[in-house]
């Protein structure tokens, strides 16, 4: 599948994945997304993105995570 708002550049964010454009990470939108912040307080933070770009990032999360295999989780 292709993700078209995510970026990946080893001389951005040492090769992250990011909101393209931006250097805001998949994991800083994945950390805030389960600390609890809804997708609007996300946007107030880092204005410079929009909720589709959060939704893309748990997209982009979720089909990484199905390619990978399980995760650990305690």
């Amino acid at each position: 599948m292709t993700h078209d708002r995510i970026h990946r550049d080893p001389a951005v964010m040492v090769g992250k994945p990011v909101i393209k454009g931006t250097r805001i990470t998949v994991e800083l939108l994945l950390r805030e997304c389960a600390a609890g912040l809804t997708p609007a307080e996300i946007v107030e933070a880092y204005p410079h993105i929009t909720e589709a770009d959060i939704q893309a990032a748990l997209a982009y999360a979720a089909d990484y995570l199905s390619h990978e295999g399980l995760v650990a989780a305690e």
